[in-house]
């Protein structure tokens, strides 16, 4: 049996190969039948530039269906997908390239250059429609192609996520974990054919393209394709549908808009939101405007979806739900032992979703491992005696803004690299838009003339805008426990 992703999606694709799949509003439909031939000749064209399965092909251009066809093509061929947020600059790829060592690129027409001189070793291509790019081989390329055969652990992609050193980790992640959350979220969230997934999310992201994309594949159902989230355009494009997925920034963004209301949610049978936790304040609002509760669930780059709220039953504000089917999650304390409802312990969780480890660091996977299997998500939660989680803080200091992870270690040390800067610290504070607001608050030297606007405008340069402080503090001093250790819960109350 072929375990490989592709082939699963594609047994699932309705038989007509005319229904539609991808429809971009004002735009074309790219039906069932096109969205096969193109990853296929696709993964001609990548099979042809010397790509073999094991293969890395890095991947980070804008949100077009031909990104989703390229993803596809990639498992089809066997490769391993490594996509990466369209907001990183020249340094950030530099360590991922060297990283992932990728047989092959494809970037942004205006980033090609330095990404073939990042990495010479790869084949470099662009998504554009202009003469010798992917898309303009593959339209000369075959419309067939046999998906290969993988195992259930070989591996389908690489996410990089954030490090408890800076040091960005990339996610392992087999044709068997994708799979497996795939068919879970399919059935848990009752997708049918007869769906229309919104969908407003990036594709560089776990949300976007896993959790999204693969439900709407799998149940044969279409999505409406936006380019990214606009609260004006969403509104429009709900009426004609009945899904949608999102951050908790797209809900309190929708709440912003004075016409938004429950005539537009008519059609509407559910709206998910993950990536960063949705506020109880927000959950409250959004039910009382529309009369839909607000399904949270709870997942990770290493380990897909884990937790849910129900579809049918409760669906508890601040609490990301129950364990999903064939998912086991614990809370341990002191020693791994089991804490009690309503007690405060680290989560672990175990099952076919979780990854095996982290790409060429396997210290870091034993330390992220239990000795019996659990893997130790760095996140603090309680569960209630029916079996409910919720999560109380995060053992790792990250920052999620907009559904996007931000180390704070990376930020400090650019910072602490400006002329001026003796120290700094970089802390998430709560922000009804974005969940989180990345905050700086900088000790600078006697006599500096640094900025705000100047310590911001410098960041700009170097990093992707979703990592960049939205605030930048100055202060005298730290504050530090007796170790030494900066206080950042004390940061955290004093500049909330």
């Amino acid at each position: 049996m072929n375990a490989n992703l592709y082939a699963l999606l594609r047994d699932h694709f309705p038989e007509e190969a005319e229904q539609p799949c991808v429809a971009i509003p004002g735009g074309r439909v790219i039906h069932y039948g096109e969205l096969d031939q193109w990853s296929a000749r696709i993964a001609n064209v990548l099979v042809d530039a010397g790509c073999a399965p094991g293969d890395r092909v890095a991947v980070q251009v804008e949100k077009c269906w031909q990104a989703l066809a390229l993803y596809l093509a990639c498992l089809r061929a066997g490769l391993v997908y490594l996509p990466l947020n369209t907001g990183y600059k020249k340094a950030e790829l530099e360590y991922f390239f060297s990283d992932a060592e990728p047989r092959l690129i494809v970037s942004r027409p205006e980033s090609a250059g330095f990404s073939a001189a990042l990495r010479p070793a790869a084949a470099v291509l662009t998504l554009s429609e202009d003469g010798g790019t992917l898309l303009e081989r593959a339209r000369d390329a075959g419309s067939a192609f046999a998906t290969v055969v993988s195992a259930p652990n070989d591996l389908a992609a690489i996410v990089y996520t954030s490090g408890t050193t800076g040091r960005a980790k990339g996610a392992m992640l087999t044709h068997r974990n994708l799979a497996s959350n795939a068919l879970a979220l399919v059935e848990h969230w009752g997708f049918t054919r007869g769906d229309v997934l919104l969908h407003v999310l990036p594709i560089y992201h776990v949300h976007g393209l896993f959790v999204a994309c693969h439900c709407t594949l799998l149940a044969g159902s279409r999505m409406l394709w936006l380019s990214r989230f606009d609260a004006k355009e969403v509104i429009e494009q709900l009426p004609h549908a009945t899904v949608m997925m999102g951050v908790p920034t797209f809900y309190t963004r929708l709440l912003a808009e004075e016409g938004f209301g429950p005539h537009m949610c008519e059609m509407m049978r559910l709206f998910i939101s993950g990536s960063a936790p949705l506020l109880a304040p927000t959950f409250e609002a959004f039910r009382e405007r529309t009369g839909h509760a607000i399904l949270e669930r709870y997942g990770m780059s290493e380990t897909g979806m884990i937790t849910s709220n129900p579809l049918d039953g409760e669906r508890r504000a601040g609490s990301i739900g129950l364990p999903l089917p064939g998912v086991s999650v614990r809370v341990t304390g002191e020693g791994g032992a089991p804490c009690a409802p309503g007690e405060v312990g680290g989560i672990e969780v175990k099952g076919p979703n979780v990854f095996p480890g982290y790409w060429r660091m396997p210290e870091k996977t034993a330390e992220n491992f239990t000795a019996d299997g659990y893997f130790r998500t760095g996140d603090m939660g309680e569960l209630a005696p029916d079996g409910y989680l919720k999560i109380v803080g995060r053992t790792k200091d990250l920052i999620i803004s907009g559904g996007l992870n931000v180390y704070p270690k990376e930020i400090e040390d650019r910072i602490d690299a400006l002329p001026g800067v003796l120290e700094t610290a970089v802390i998430g504070v709560p922000d009804a838009d974005l969940g989180e607001a990345v905050t700086a608050v900088v000790v600078a030297a006697p006599g500096n003339t640094l900025t705000e606007a100047s310590i911001i405008a410098a960041l700009k340069a170097e990093i992707a805008g979703f990592k960049v402080p939205k605030r930048v503090h100055f202060a005298a001093d730290l504050p530090r426990n007796a170790m030494g250790k900066v206080q950042k819960n004390v940061l955290r109350s004093r500049y909330a």
